[in-house]
């Protein structure tokens, strides 16, 4: 598949040679290209032959001495996959797209289950969309870790929780990546009922069987909100629950842990905050694979935080407050607290946002929503200025919230500056200070 580009850097590799916006890319080094895998792949090279044709129809090739850095060849095209978005075929019980309302952010109602994306960002995927050919592919480029969200390896309990007739059979992809080498984080999106109890202790040993490659398995509490109309019936996890599915892991990583040297599952935060236990301390989560998960960020962050709070000798005389949700609200208090007690003349409040929006039972902060901010904080002229996690929003460069009201106008209804932080303990210290 030829890919049109989109604009070329008249400073770069092909800038030089000529290569202009119009151009079509053909092949690097013999192959065809037809997605930003493959160019990556091929481009990553000393030297590499490139091929393009022309607006006129000529095909023109170029010799080049590459850096082992596509970038630097100088190329864009119209979208970064140099391809459409792979969207999901499934229609999971437990789909978190299909419990939102309308009049939200357009992009949040597209089901992405696009490997390229897993690679890529860490996004993870069911293999459902994925052929054997595809499979062959990351083993040839050797793609790793590719991050699966398994939720059973019970091949007919996947079909059950998918809905897709396909989801059960690509379980053996698993084995297959595996054999080659290849790593693997596993994902258990846990429903009450359905994956959890023996069906869960099922998965853990049939993930342990396939061996090292396994890298890390996280178990995440299923999200549900309060618009699950027409949907299969659910149920959240409670105190006893959640505790239930702590101990399980705990047994399973116990009696494993010396055939991998580290602990094989870990329990999502959330597990912890619903049984009201006690986080596990930083060694518990080895090398934190799976921090976008929910599982360790806890720790992490207060670890970071208590870190850097030992290095600095003192601090602005500005108050801060910090805007957070349910399950972070712990948290923030604690190291709150205990940065008052090196700077007690230091102002640093926490505000709770709890989740109308959604509903009470969804506590993370990255869902939490401008209406619900404003709604509950109303005015904070009071301080000079507030901190709100960056997950809140679609990014740094566009700066809005889920329900598409922009930073700039909760700034401007609060009166106060909001300033959004990243997720390291230290990154939030900084800016306390």
């Amino acid at each position: 598949m030829a890919v049109v580009i989109k604009n070329v850097n008249p400073d770069s590799l092909c800038g030089k040679k000529g290569i202009t916006a119009g151009y079509v890319l053909l092949s690097v080094n013999g192959h065809e290209i037809n997605d930003v895998l493959d160019y990556r792949f091929y481009a990553n090279s000393k030297r590499i032959n490139i091929s393009f044709q022309a607006p006129d129809g000529e095909v023109v090739t170029h010799r080049l001495k590459n850096e082992l850095n596509p970038e630097v060849l100088g190329l864009e095209f119209e979208t970064y996959l140099m391809d459409k978005h792979h969207s999901c075929k499934n229609k999971c019980i437990f789909c978190f797209i299909d419990q939102m309302p309308h009049g939200m952010r357009k992009s949040l109602y597209f089901k992405d289950d696009d490997s390229r994306l897993s690679f890529l960002f860490g996004n993870y995927v069911t293999l459902t969309n994925m052929s054997e050919s595809d499979i062959d592919r990351i083993i040839e480029m050797h793609i790793s870790p590719v991050n699966i969200s398994v939720h059973t390896m019970n091949p007919e309990l996947r079909v059950q929780m998918m809905k897709n007739p396909n989801s059960g059979k690509v379980l053996s992809y698993i084995n297959k990546l595996a054999d080659a080498g290849i790593e693997i984080n596993a994902q258990l999106v846990l429903c009450p009922g359905y994956n959890d109890g023996e069906e869960l202790l099922y998965s853990l040993n049939e993930l342990a069987k396939i061996g090292k490659s396994i890298v890390s398995v996280a178990a995440v509490p299923v999200g549900l909100t309060k618009h699950r109309e027409g949907l299969c019936e659910l149920k959240g996890y409670d105190k006893n629950s959640a505790a239930e599915v702590i101990d399980m892991i705990n047994d399973f990583n116990f009696y494993h842990y010396n055939e991998f040297g580290r602990n094989f599952c870990y329990a999502a935060d959330e597990f912890y905050l619903k049984a009201e236990r006690r986080i596990p301390d930083y060694e518990y989560y080895d090398d934190f694979r799976q921090l976008d998960n929910g599982v360790g960020m806890w720790r992490e962050t207060e670890s970071l935080f208590l870190e850097a709070l030992d290095e600095i000798k003192d601090c602005s005389e500005r108050k801060v407050v910090i805007i957070t949700g349910v399950a972070a609200t712990g948290l923030m208090n604690e190291l709150a607290e205990t940065f008052k007690k090196k700077f007690p003349e230091k102002i640093v409040d926490v505000f709770t946002v709890v989740n109308d929006f959604f509903g009470h039972s969804v506590t993370v902060a990255g869902l939490v929503t401008a209406t619900d901010i404003i709604n509950q904080v109303k005015d904070l002229s009071l301080y000079d200025v507030a901190f709100i996690p960056d997950v809140m929003l679609k990014s740094s460069d566009e700066q809005i919230f889920l329900d598409d009201i922009s930073l700039e106008e909760v700034s401007e209804k609060l009166n106060v500056k909001i300033i959004p932080v990243g997720s390291s303990g230290a990154e939030l210290l900084y800016h306390i200070m």
